[in-house]
């Protein structure tokens, strides 16, 4: 006797092929001038972090730790942006704003290890500064061509291996939702269609173990600038140093705990009263304002970096 079994209905068949960003919804309205204003902002973007790791790449006198960690950080944006801008920019042309399971979970993973690759740079830009103004007679035996390389390695790989191991724990959840109620797709999010009878015990662990991590680079950083400020109050030589060096620095960590600080009180209470318009640009702004911020403050306050530009611009 043979024994019949009906086929798969077309939602279940179709549930975990790609997902809905439904976060556009009341972008529909003005897309063309928001199409325009934003492939203009992300041409920018490429533009000005491109011209920086170039500019420290083709002038032999700008092969320094500092001004090669600034070209590891230029990178990491253009990284970052390329994660998301492109995505963006071709959804808003587009009638139905679908992504495919897997490069919704690629594009999780990159924005994520964006975020915290940024930190892990600026951690070691502040190790890098440490040294330098507090430890001078050391610095040029320790931060050698191979401990700037392991240095370099250190803050790309801790965060591209530790949201690999997020993104493989998502990828194995059962999912009975396809609608994110974003642009784009956020790890935490994904983890919210999961079937209630999903275990996501792991991905919690998970996720707390990274906020542990990220948070102790934090401590690290504020370490390193209360050495810092101590050591500069001391004498006006190292408070010119402090104030040409170590300021770009600490205004983009300003920036990036600012940003960060919206975002990490709006997933914690997630405020339904906001716009769709606004949760969407809490969840993008760190891929808005410091991919376009860092080089500029860079570029315009590092005195070597100046000069080499309007050399340029004169020739």
């Amino acid at each position: 006797r043979k024994t019949f079994t009906s086929p798969p209905t077309p939602n279940q068949r179709t549930l975990n092929s790609h997902f809905i960003l439904s976060g556009f919804n009341e972008t529909m309205n003005f897309r063309v001038p928001l199409f325009t204003f934003t492939l203009l902002y992300y041409c920018m973007i490429l533009f000005i972090n491109i011209s920086l790791v170039l500019l420290i790449f083709l002038d032999e006198n700008l092969h320094e730790p500092m001004y090669i960690l600034l070209s590891s950080f230029c990178i990491n944006a253009i990284y970052g942006t390329t994660g998301f801008y492109p995505k963006f920019l071709s959804d808003l042309l587009s009638s139905s704003q679908r992504i495919s399971y897997e490069g919704c979970l690629l594009q999780a993973f990159v924005i994520y290890s964006f975020v915290c690759c940024d930190l892990s740079i600026l951690a070691v830009m502040a190790f890098d500064r440490y040294l330098a103004i507090c430890r001078p007679l050391h610095y040029h035996s320790f931060m050698t061509n191979r401990r700037l390389s392991q240095l370099v390695c250190f803050s790309w790989l801790t965060p591209l291996c530790i949201f690999a191991i997020n993104v493989l724990l998502t990828s194995r959840l059962k999912l009975c939702g396809i609608n994110i109620r974003r642009v784009l797709c956020v790890n935490w999010l994904i983890v919210k269609l999961a079937c209630p009878e999903a275990e996501t015990f792991t991905n919690n662990i998970t996720a707390y173990a990274t906020v542990i991590i990220y948070v102790s680079h934090g401590f690290f950083i504020m370490w390193t600038y209360t050495h810092l400020i101590k050591t500069c109050a001391r004498s006006r030589e190292d408070r010119e140093k402090f104030m040409q060096t170590c300021l770009p620095h600490l205004t983009s960590l300003i920036t990036f705990i600012v940003v960060m600080g919206f975002q990490s009180i709006y997933v914690q209470f997630e405020y339904t009263g906001f716009s769709e318009s606004l949760k969407n640009f809490i969840t993008v702004e760190i891929l808005i304002i410091p991919p376009f911020i860092n080089p500029l403050i860079y570029g315009f306050k590092l005195t070597k970096i100046r000069n080499r530009i309007m050399t340029l611009l004169k020739s």
